[in-house]
């Protein structure tokens, strides 16, 4: 390898994605520059009226089996991999009446757009591209004489450096556009692979491939020594990964990680609902007649808590909520979409971060989440398990009422969002007091009929609204002594998957204190 300047006189130019093609080709001709093209791409710039040698006419070879065969030749690859400070490569090519191509713009078939569109096996099967890959690899390793773009972001880096250098390319871009490059061919294999493995009966291949692309860097991570920047890809599911930033400032690692966790949240309700997160914890989720009637309800839970939050809804966010949440000082509002009122009720707001998601996630869907550990990655499929009143099992001598089985399940749904170990009151489809992240349960059943009664005295209340409030808890109770945290703080019904060693002994405890208690059978854990 030297630090040479490399001339550019022979360009490869075969692209799905024609954007800003042809005044990149167009300057490129205007240098001297022969343009050899393939198909579409040849007819684009044919159109336009530039000069373009056909790949045929350089392979001296057609093209075949419905185009899957075209650059895969000697005389392309022999042009893109000899090496230029090796003699005997030179000599050799030279020998075969080939010529050395300089520069390879190329990007590939749309096999990720194909699969989220929906297309059948076939369709997607032929959306693969075998010719871009294998020419992208062999520009890419041969850096050294061969510059390669795979992105129409970087045409312009390319001719301002063609420009500074008299018509040559430098060692420092081609080193960059090699990185790219690899890049780019990786993440178009792994996207196939995960197209394949998410087929029934493949959840986990024997090797996982990860294909994301850089949507923001971001200032920082959690905190400000760590470095941070934010990838999209796998499923198209609306959240923060698909939303439009409409106002505020740049979103920090916090405040995404924090709102996904939000969106996903309200997204498990039908009726109205939001949810005020905070450090990815709900500080107060309810459902409502209404967004409004909602936001209120949620806020009530720990209005303390939900200063710098973040907010969720699962409707259009009109301007009545938007005038509420304007009182608040929040970070971000996540929304499906944002009428016209609210953006003007925001708009004093100017800091305030407004996403739009045209959407809400399905909180059924099947999919997986990944989390990193040291030295390798913990893959699981989502957990989409949602509970019915059809599904539970009572287990005490009293059955809880109409009213306390709404809120049963609803807080046994809001359970599912919240840090183990969970502790949820709630009562007429609001939360009224949270316990998260606990090491010990009845410390989380505590802390959450804590909070209640701190709400209370925040709204001048005489009673903490935990007396007459049902318990969600997100595992079973180890002992009794978490149920009967929760029965001293007024809850008259409690929701738990059960399966505890000392199932016998809580419930002994419920039957003895005359209050309600049922088994979902399904756990909750949200590490």
């Amino acid at each position: 390898m030297t630090d040479a300047l490399r001339p550019v006189r022979r360009a490869l130019l075969s692209v799905h994605d024609k954007t800003g093609l042809v005044p990149f080709a167009r300057a490129l001709a205007a240098r001297g520059i022969l343009l050899i093209s393939t198909g579409g791409t040849a007819k684009a710039l044919g159109d336009a009226g530039l000069k373009v040698a056909e790949v045929a006419t350089i392979t001296n070879f057609p093209e075949m089996l419905d185009g899957r065969v075209k650059t895969l030749h000697p005389a392309i690859h022999g042009g893109l991999l000899a090496r230029r400070d090796d003699a005997a490569h030179m000599a050799a090519i030279r020998q075969h009446g080939i010529e050395p191509i300089d520069l390879l713009v190329s990007n590939l078939y749309p096999s990720a757009a194909t699969v989220a569109r929906g297309a059948g096996f076939e369709a997607c099967v032929e959306n693969i591209d075998i010719g871009g890959p294998a020419m992208i690899r062999a520009a890419a390793k041969n850096f050294d004489g061969v510059a390669v773009v795979t992105d129409p972001a970087d045409y312009d880096a390319v001719l301002a450096d063609l420009a500074a250098h008299d018509g040559a390319t430098s060692l420092s871009l081609r080193q960059r556009l090699m990185a790219l490059a690899y890049a780019r061919t990786a993440a178009y294999d792994a996207g196939i692979a995960e197209w394949l493995g998410a087929r029934p009966g493949e959840t986990f291949p024997e090797t996982l491939g990860i294909a994301a692309r850089l949507k923001q860097r971001l200032r920082y991570g959690e905190n400000p020594h760590q470095q941070a920047a934010f990838y999209v890809g796998g499923a198209a599911r609306p959240g923060v990964a698909t939303s439009e930033q409409i106002q505020g400032k740049e979103l920090s690692y916090n405040n995404l990680n924090d709102t996904d966790a939000a969106f996903e949240l309200v997204a498990e309700f039908d009726v109205p609902a939001v949810a005020i997160i905070k450090h990815a914890n709900p500080c107060g989720v309810a459902v409502g007649a209404d967004l409004a009637d909602a936001y209120r309800k949620a806020l009530a839970c720990d209005p303390v808590s939900a200063y710098g939050g973040i907010v969720a809804v699962n409707r259009p966010l009109d301007g009545a909520v938007a005038e509420l949440i304007g009182k608040l000082f929040a970070e971000v509002v996540i929304a499906p979409k944002v009428d016209l009122d609210a953006r003007d009720a925001l708009k004093r707001k100017a800091q305030l971060r407004i996403l739009v998601t045209s959407g809400m996630p399905d909180p059924a869907a099947s999919g997986v989440t990944l989390r990193s550990l040291a030295g390798g990655y913990l893959l699981q499929s989502r957990d989409n398990g949602r509970v019915g009143a059809g599904d539970l099992k009572t287990v005490t001598k009293r059955a809880p009422s109409p009213r306390e089985l709404e809120d049963l399940l609803f807080a046994f749904r809001v359970a599912k969002h919240v840090k183990s170990n969970a502790i949820v009151y709630a009562k007429a489809g609001a939360t009224v007091g949270i316990g998260a992240g606990q090491m010990s349960r009845v410390d989380s059943s505590r802390m959450a009929a804590w909070k209640a009664a701190e709400s209370a005295k925040t709204a001048g209340l005489a009673d903490s609204p935990a007396k007459g409030s049902v318990v969600a808890s997100d595992a079973f109770f180890p002992f009794a002594d978490g149920l009967l945290a929760a029965v001293e703080a007024g809850a008259t019904a409690v929701i738990q998957p059960g399966g505890s060693i000392r199932d016998a002994d809580v419930i002994a405890a419920a039957d003895q204190a005359g209050i309600a208690m049922v088994f979902t059978g399904m756990r909750h854990f949200r590490h």
